[in-house]
């Protein structure tokens, strides 16, 4: 018997019969097949960082953690070929010797390109997709063994498919990424009051490259981060076109001191003294400060983040995130939940994926958050409904409880996925209880 797995949320755990590492295309063609012949289901493993029991398996799991580095790369169109198992935090040291860097990013870079791209993981910016709308080609094993090429010459009215597949349609063996070249990013970080931030939340994100906020319920503030996009002029390096890092000693002050260390131990004392809540994030929010530095663009998308959580985030309407965050803090102070995490709130661009939490629509995204240790008290379930209802669609891997007939109204092209699936995994060899869920059986 294999090593139990749990997520690193430990929201999720499953005990596969077999583990597997393959270190090659025909490897996994093995797996598949001994897995065809066993009677198995078979599911890849990246980093375990969805909130979801997307990975878990009680068949054979493939580690693709030997499948890792780029492939191949063309720099001139701006575009690399990486092994599935590539992590996001590995690829600042693939592709900034080429020039190049990801289009955006989220704030955490623990995940697989794999397990990124197929979840739907995005960062913030109304003119950009998701990471997955990176993607321009793919390698895969399907259900019946074959190695199957998809890209925008091969095969590519499976594209919008397997860009975001859900890991229902095969294993990904590499993945083609459209980069970008290399940028600065300026960050500015300030505190704002919540109504102000709401009343003029679509003006300001069409109005920069990247706008964020953060909001503790229970108080009236909220920190705002904008992010403006600088060339980087190749003859000069990032410190000639204007780089101004944060120090050392500041980022460790404030990602591994306040970020983790202040944090956990803040969000334990709350979990044993749920009425200090309230009075704790005021004082938070009280001594919030502005921040204004330029840096590469992957070293401001990203904070390392230990305090381990459970999180839900729904995709809505771009218009629709005003007025669904003030019947969340209505809700908050209605039914007196005592909430530490604070709720976080993005936005992207529209695009084509199927199964895409943006698919047609401009999307503001709402992520709301509970301490892994904290009780359950339902405030995500009735969070949910409110997300819900105004036409939202949930992170693929992050918590929820909707199901295939709910996907089947929210995706118009849901139909169109089920039916490539059945074409390129017949006998369900890549299905879990999760994907049984919200894809059906």
């Amino acid at each position: 018997m294999s090593k139990r797995w749990h997520n690193w949320a430990r929201t999720e755990s499953s005990t596969p019969v077999t583990e597997i590492f393959p270190r090659s295309a025909d490897q996994i063609i093995a797996a598949v097949e001994r897995a065809r012949d066993t009677g198995h289901t078979v599911k890849p493993i990246g980093a375990s960082h969805s909130f979801t029991a997307i990975g878990a398996t009680d068949g054979i799991r493939l580690g693709l953690n030997r499948m890792r580095g780029l492939v191949s790369a063309d720099p001139a169109a701006g575009r690399v070929t990486l092994w599935a198992g590539t992590h996001l935090w590995e690829l600042p040291a693939i592709l900034g010797p080429l020039g190049l860097a990801l289009a955006n990013m989220g704030d955490i870079d623990k995940q697989t390109i794999t397990g990124a791209t197929q979840t739907g993981t995005h960062g913030t910016g109304l003119a950009l997709g998701g990471i997955s709308t990176g993607v321009v080609g793919a390698t895969l094993v399907t259900g019946t063994g074959e190695l199957l090429t998809v890209s925008e010459d091969e095969n590519s009215e499976l594209l919008p498919a397997v860009a975001l597949g859900l890991g229902a349609l095969g294993v990904l063996v590499t993945v083609t990424i459209q980069c970008v070249p290399r940028y600065l990013l300026r960050a500015v970080e300030a505190p704002e009051t919540l109504d102000a931030v709401l009343d003029d939340y679509v003006a300001r994100n069409r109005a920069v490259d990247h706008f964020e906020f953060y909001w503790f319920p229970h108080t009236t503030g909220a920190r705002t981060k904008t992010n403006t996009r600088i060339p980087i002029d190749p003859a000069l390096g990032p410190a000639g076109s204007g780089a101004r890092p944060l120090g050392a000693v500041s980022r460790y002050v404030d990602e591994e001191v306040v970020n983790n260390t202040m944090l956990g131990a803040v969000v334990g004392f709350e979990r044993w003294v749920p009425a200090a809540t309230p009075s704790v994030n005021r004082a938070i929010q009280s001594v919030s400060s502005e921040r204004d530095y330029v840096d590469e663009s992957h070293l401001v998308y990203v904070t390392n983040r230990r305090v381990h959580f459970r999180e839900m985030e729904y995709s809505l309407p771009l218009e629709a995130v005003p007025s669904a965050l003030r019947e969340l803090r209505a809700l908050i102070e209605r039914r007196k939940f005592r909430v530490s995490f604070p709720i976080e709130v993005r936005a992207a661009a529209a695009d084509e994926l199927m199964l895409s939490t943006a698919h047609g629509r401009e999307s503001g995204y709402v992520a709301v958050h509970r301490y892994w240790k904290d009780r359950e008290d339902n405030y995500f379930r009735e969070a949910e409904a409110v997300l819900a209802a105004h036409d939202g669609r949930p992170h693929w891997g992050k918590m929820h409880t909707l199901s295939a007939r709910d996907f089947s109204e929210r995706y118009p092209k849901f139909g169109e996925f089920l039916a490539i699936r059945d074409r390129l995994d017949p006998d369900r060899l890549f299905t879990n209880p999760y994907l049984d869920r919200v894809l059906g059986e």
